[in-house]
């Protein structure tokens, strides 16, 4: 094996065919397909299976794409500590949605000021889709919520963050599942840490939801619940900067419930010095976040 055929091998898997792989690669698809074919000969071993253009993991090619993706990122490592060790190349960083639309942007914008050779590409998601992505070395870290159990990953803790529950305005003051009017919850997917929270907590209660409604975004559920829709449990932090707080009733929930924490991933045998820099950046805002975030709000 060689660098080359597992770039090639990668970037296959990673576009679903020779010929996007190609044009991605800079390549003509031909050499593509030769240094796939020079691949599985070499390790005598059928790596896709194929279904017309496109190419899926053969259960042999899925073991090599977890080898392939560390010896790729560990050879990137390599070339940058024969320079000074800085930070620089790309940070593969995964995110939940609330995480990425109200910590990140200044996270990012300090990352950029102190680290201008590293570029940061972002994808959200959900904890367990995006743990799965840095255990596979897709991405080299991600920020997702508690827990975090796999050994092969190590963690830090990033924010603590404080959760509500959102009703119209008017609705009565709600400590309990058992104090909600309106039996419809305004959810994203059911892999959302704050959906299964929601859930649990309504189970807790003994109250079952009349009616789930899926939505994509906080501006959409925030919407909905302005409209007497439903209810929905979010980041407090998400109402900061929306701009019709004064149609909903906020209240703050109790115990375990009250808090989330969210924590910086990485595989423990991929520590490099971009993933250092992003640790060390949040490690200085841990102490200050958890005391104003655990703070509670105010009920109206």
């Amino acid at each position: 094996m060689d660098f080359v055929d597992l770039r090639c091998f990668q970037a296959v898997v990673q576009y679903g065919g020779i010929t996007r792989a190609a044009e991605a690669l800079h390549r003509v698809p031909s050499n593509v397909s030769t240094r796939i074919r020079m691949l599985e000969e070499n390790l005598q071993a059928k790596l896709f299976v194929r279904e017309g253009k496109r190419m899926q993991l053969s259960p042999q090619g899925k073991v090599l794409l977890d080898y392939a993706n560390r010896l790729l990122q560990l050879a990137q490592e390599a070339r940058g500590a024969l320079h000074d060790g800085a930070p620089r190349g790309i940070l593969r960083l995964g995110a939940m949605e609330s995480t990425a639309a109200i910590r990140l942007p200044t996270l990012l914008a300090q990352m950029h000021q102190q680290f201008p050779a590293l570029a940061v590409e972002l994808s959200t998601g959900a904890p367990r889709p995006l743990t799965a992505r840095v255990i596979a070395g897709e991405l080299d870290a991600a920020l997702v919520s508690e827990p975090v159990s796999d050994p092969r990953l190590s963690s830090q803790l990033a924010y603590v963050e404080s959760l509500v529950m959102i009703t119209p305005a008017g609705h009565p003051a709600v400590r309990s599942a058992r104090d909600l009017q309106l039996d419809t919850l305004l959810v994203f997917d059911p892999d959302c840490p704050h959906r299964q929270r929601l859930e649990a907590w309504c189970a807790k209660g003994k109250v079952a939801p009349g009616k789930v409604i899926e939505l994509g975004s906080y501006h959409a559920i925030l919407g909905c619940c302005v409209a007497g829709m439903g209810v929905a449990l979010i980041p407090a932090a998400v109402l900061e900067t929306y701009t019709e707080r004064k149609h909903l009733s906020v209240y703050p929930l109790t115990g375990d419930a009250r808090t989330m924490k969210i924590k910086l991933i990485w595989r423990k045998d991929a520590p490099q010095p971009k993933i250092h820099a992003l640790a060390q950046l949040l490690a200085g805002k841990t102490d200050r976040i958890t005391r104003s975030q655990t703070g509670g709000v105010q009920t109206h």
